[in-house]
C-alpha cells in the first residue's frame, strides 16, 4: 500500500500542471463548469490528510510532511475524522482504497475529470520508474563485444603426422580458417562490400536506408530481416542467434552502434571476412576458398572472388556446387554491382565472367582415425575438451602416416585371409623403443566397417593371455631364480582361501615335467608361471604391471594367481608400451603420442621431457627375458621350427598369448629399437576356431608381416640388446653345448639339463608336497 501510494504521489507531481489545466480542457469540449464539487473536496481533504497521518506513521517524519493546500468552497462538508483504533481499520483500508476507484463507477463529469488525473499519474510514474529498469536489463543481458576477437580467431584444431602430413582437423560445427585484412587481395573485399555494405565505410554501423527497407517488410509482414550492414551480420553470425523476430533485431542494431564505436573500420571487415558462413561448415573466406578452389585466398581471381561474394546470403541456394547455374546468375550480379559502384569497367566484367570456373571435390581429412580418436581424447584429458575445440592447437603427433597406412592394410589382408578361423577383426600398435613414440596405431580392420569398426580395440580392454607372462618371470629373475632354475611342470592345485581349489592346465593339456625357466617362459606352459606366481605373490605381479605401463591395473584390488595367466585385462596400447619397457632395459615411460602442441598463436603448451621416466626393472633382468624370449631354439617344444615368431638375419624377442575359448588372441614382440603389438578376435566375443594354434596361426602371422615391414623400411640392422655388465655366459658341454646367461651373484647350477620325473609316484608326491604347502 505505501509502495501504491507513493507511485501515485509522484505521478501527482509529474502531472501537477494538468490537473488545473485539464479541467478547464473538459470544460471547453462538454460545456461543463471548470469545478469540483464540494463532496469531492471535503473527500479528498479527508483522504489526503488520513495519508499524511499513515505516511508519517511509517517514515517519522509526520511534522515534516506538507500536504497540499485544498481550495475551499461556499458550501464545505464536514471532514470526517478517521479513527486510528482497530475498530475502524477496515474502513481506513477500504476508503484507501476506494480513493482510486469508488468514483470511476460514475462515468462522465467533474469526477471522472479529476481521477483522470490520478489515473494518469499513476501509469506515468509507473513508466518512469520502471522503464529504466527494463531497460538496463535488457542492455545488460546483450553480448560482449570483446566476444568478436575470440570468435573472429577461432581456428580449428589440426592434428598432424610427425612430417606434417594432415591428419584431422577438429572443429565444432564451423570451419574456421583465419586470415588478416592485408591477405585479402583488394578485388575480394570489393565485391563483398559491393553486394553487401556498398557504404561500409561512412555509416555508424547501420544503414537508415537498410532500415527504412527493413520496416517496410516488417510492417508488410514479409519478414523480420534485411537492412543489415556488415557489421550487423558480424553480429548476428558472431554474438546473437538467427531467430527473425523483432527483439533480435534490436539488439543487432544496438549492438552495431556499439561495436563501431570500439573497433576500427578495417577491424570490423576482417572480423567479418573470418565470420561469416559460406556453405557447409566453411566459416571465413579462406575455408571458402580452400573448400570450392583448393587454393589461398591471395590466390583468388577475381571471378573467384565475386562467386564467393555472393554466397553469404544464402549459401545452400547459391552453392555452386550444387546450384551451379543459380551461382552463375549470382556471380553476375556480385560483378554488376562492382560496375554500378564504381569497382569495375564493363569490359573487366566480362572478362571475369567468360572465366571458367573450377570447383575442387570436398576432401574430407580423417587419416588414421582411431589414432585420431586417440590423441583428442588424450589431449581433452589435458586441455579441456573446450580448448581442443576451439583453441586452434596445432598438434604435431608420433604417427608415421606411410607406416600407418601399410600396418592397416596388412591388418585388413590377413584379417579377410583368416576369416575361415572365425577371426573378424585386429588390431596393431608399433612404437618407437627409445621414447614410448606411437608410429602407428590400428584400432580395427575397418573404421567405417558398420556397426563396430569405429570401436578402438587399441584402447579397449581384453584379456592378454600368456602374453603377460614376462612380468612373472621378471619379478622371479629379480630374486632368486636364474633363467636354470628347475620349475616343475606337474599337476597341482593351489587352495586359496574363500575361493575354489585352483588346477591350472597348459594349452597342450600335457604335464613336462621338471623343466627351466627358460624352456618355461620360451614354450609359455601355465603350470610353471603359476607356481612362479605364487612364489612372488600375485599383488607385486599387479604392482609391477602397473610400474611397467598398465594404467588400469590397481594393486589395491585383489588378484588371484591367474593374473599371470593374463585374467585381469589390459588395452593393447599399454600392454605395447610394457615391451617397450623391457626393450628400454626396464626404463619405464609414459605413451608418446605426440611431439608438439601448439597454441593458435604457435606458442609450445606442451612439455616434450616425459614426466614419468622411472627404472622399473634391472637392466641384467630385462637382458635375460630378451634372451629367452628371442631363442627360438628353446621354443621348439611348443611352436617347433615353422612359426612365425623368428626373421632370418633379426634378432626379435617375441611372446604369444590366447585366451581361454580362444576370444583373444596376442602376438608381442620387440628389438632395441621397435616394438609391434598386435591382437585379433573378434568384437562381440564369440570364440575364434579351436584349431587356431598361436604362434602359427591366428595374431602371429599378423604380427610377423608387420615387423617385417618395419624392418625392411626402416632399415633396422641386426641390432642386439647389449649385455650389461654385470651379466655373463656359462657354457654347459654336457647339455649339447648350450649356454646361459646369470646376473653376478646368482646361483650357477653345475647342469642346466633338468632331471627328469621318474615315474607317477614322485608326481604324486610334489602334488601332495603343493597342496600342503599351499
Amino acid at each position: 500500500m505505501f509502495l501504491l501510494i507513493l507511485l501515485i504521489k509522484i505521478g501527482r507531481l509529474v502531472l501537477f500542471p494538468f490537473e488545473k489545466g485539464l479541467p478547464f480542457i473538459f470544460a471547453k469540449i462538454s460545456r461543463i463548469k471548470p469545478n469540483i464539487s464540494p463532496a469531492l473536496h471535503s473527500l479528498k481533504s479527508g483522504l489526503l490528510l488520513e495519508f499524511g497521518r499513515f505516511l508519517g506513521r511509517l517514515s517519522k517524519i509526520k511534522s515534516k510532511l506538507v500536504l497540499p493546500k485544498i481550495k475551499h468552497v461556499k458550501k464545505p462538508m464536514q471532514v470526517p475524522i478517521f479513527r486510528t483504533s482497530p475498530k475502524f481499520r477496515m474502513q481506513k483500508t477500504f476508503l484507501l482504497i476506494s480513493w482510486l476507484f469508488v468514483e470511476i463507477r460514475i462515468i462522465g463529469g467533474r469526477v471522472f475529470k479529476f481521477y483522470l488525473i490520478y489515473v494518469l499519474g499513476f501509469i506515468s510514474a509507473l513508466v518512469i520508474v520502471m522503464a529504466p529498469y527494463v531497460v538496463w536489463q535488457w542492455w545488460k543481458e546483450l553480448p560482449n563485444p570483446e566476444l568478436l576477437i575470440v570468435a573472429a580467431s577461432q581456428k580449428p584444431t589440426r592434428i598432424l603426422d610427425r612430417k606434417g602430413v594432415l591428419l584431422y582437423e577438429i572443429f565444432v560445427d564451423k570451419k574456421f580458417e583465419p586470415v588478416k585484412l592485408d591477405q585479402v587481395p583488394e578485388h575480394v573485399i570489393k565485391a563483398t562490400l559491393a553486394v553487401e555494405d556498398e557504404d561500409f565505410y561512412n555509416h555508424p554501423g547501420i544503414s537508415v536506408k537498410g532500415m527504412i527497407r527493413a520496416a517496410f517488410k516488417i510492417i508488410t509482414k514479409e519478414s523480420f530481416q534485411g537492412g543489415s550492414t556488415v557489421t550487423q551480420q558480424l553480429i548476428k553470425n558472431a554474438l546473437l542467434s538467427t531467430d527473425r523476430t523483432l527483439e533480435r533485431k534490436l539488439k543487432e542494431v544496438a549492438l552495431a552502434l556499439l561495436v563501431e564505436t570500439k573497433y576500427s573500420k578495417d577491424e570490423i571487415l576482417e572480423m567479418y571476412l573470418n565470420n561469416i558462413p559460406y556453405g557447409g561448415t566453411s566459416w571465413g573466406i579462406q575455408a571458402a576458398s580452400h573448400r570450392y578452389y583448393g587454393k589461398d585466398v591471395w590466390e583468388l581471381s577475381l571471378a573467384e572472388a565475386a562467386m564467393l561474394a555472393g554466397l553469404p546470403t544464402a549459401p545452400s541456394a547459391y552453392s555452386p556446387i550444387t546450384e551451379p547455374d543459380i551461382a552463375k546468375i549470382r556471380q553476375q550480379h556480385v560483378l554488376d554491382r562492382m560496375v554500378e559502384v564504381g569497382y569495375l569497367t564493363q569490359a573487366e566484367e566480362e572478362v571475369a565472367l567468360a572465366e571458367n570456373l573450377t570447383f575442387v571435390d570436398e576432401i574430407s581429412y580423417l587419416r588414421a582415425p582411431h589414432f585420431v580418436d586417440f590423441v583428442r581424447r588424450d589431449l581433452e584429458s589435458k586441455y579441456g575438451k573446450r580448448y581442443v575445440d576451439l583453441g586452434g592447437l596445432t598438434v604435431t603427433t608420433t604417427l608415421d602416416l606411410d607406416l600407418q597406412e601399410q600396418v592397416q592394410q596388412i591388418v585388413k589382408e590377413e584379417i579377410a585371409a583368416n576369416l575361415k578361423l572365425n577371426i573378424t577383426n585386429g588390431a596393431a600398435v608399433v612404437m618407437d623403443v627409445k621414447n614410448s613414440e606411437i608410429l602407428a596405431y590400428v584400432g580395427s580392420v575397418d573404421y567405417y566397417r558398420a556397426g563396430w569398426g569405429a570401436f578402438d580395440v587399441a584402447s579397449a580392454y581384453r584379456q592378454p593371455g600368456s602374453s603377460i607372462k614376462p612380468v612373472t618371470y621378471a619379478l622371479a629373475l629379480s630374486g632368486k631364480y636364474t633363467p636354470a632354475s628347475i620349475i616343475k611342470d606337474t599337476p597341482v592345485t593351489f587352495q586359496v582361501p574363500g575361493s575354489e581349489a585352483y588346477s591350472p592346465k597348459n594349452y597342450d593339456n600335457r604335464y613336462h615335467g621338471n623343466v627351466t625357466l627358460r624352456s618355461a617362459l620360451a614354450n609359455s606352459y601355465n603350470i610353471p608361471a603359476v607356481r612362479l606366481a605364487r612364489d612372488v605373490g600375485a599383488e607385486n605381479i599387479v604392482q609391477k604391471g602397473k610400474d611397467m605401463g598398465l594404467t588400469n591395473w590397481d594393486p589395491s584390488d585383489a588378484y588371484g594367481l591367474s593374473v599371470t595367466l593374463g585374467g585381469e585385462e589390459v588395452r593393447l596400447v599399454d600392454h605395447t608400451n610394457l615391451f617397450a619397457t623391457l626393450a628400454r632395459g626396464g626404463v619405464a615411460k609414459e605413451l608418446k603420442p605426440y611431439l608438439s602442441v601448439k597454441d593458435s598463436k604457435g606458442y609450445e603448451i606442451y612439455d616434450n621431457i616425459p614426466k614419468t621416466e622411472k627404472r622399473v626393472l634391472g637392466a641384467d633382468v630385462c637382458y635375460l627375458i630378451w634372451s629367452i624370449l628371442s631363442d627360438n631354439f628353446s621354443r621348439i617344444p611348443a611352436f617347433g621350427t615353422q612359426h612365425y615368431l623368428s626373421f632370418p638375419g633379426h634378432t626379435v624377442a617375441a611372446k604369444t598369448g590366447t585366451t581361454d575359448s580362444k576370444r583373444d588372441n596376442w602376438t608381442m614382440g620387440y628389438t632395441p629399437q621397435y616394438v609391434v603389438g598386435v591382437w585379433v578376435g573378434n568384437n562381440d566375443n564369440s570364440p575364434m576356431n579351436q584349431y587356431l594354434a598361436s604362434g602359427i596361426s591366428g595374431a602371429a602371422p599378423l604380427w610377423h608381416k608387420i615387423f617385417a615391414y618395419v624392418l625392411d623400411q626402416k632399415g633396422s640392422e641386426n641390432e642386439k640388446m647389449e649385455m650389461p655388465d654385470n651379466v655373463f655366459a656359462k657354457l654347459y658341454p654336457q647339455c649339447g653345448n648350450r649356454s646361459e646367461f646369470f646376473i653376478k651373484g646368482s646361483v650357477v647350477p653345475q647342469t642346466i639339463c633338468p632331471k627328469p620325473v621318474e615315474d607317477k609316484k614322485d608326481e604324486d608326491k610334489e602334488k601332495k608336497e603343493d597342496k600342503d604347502k599351499d
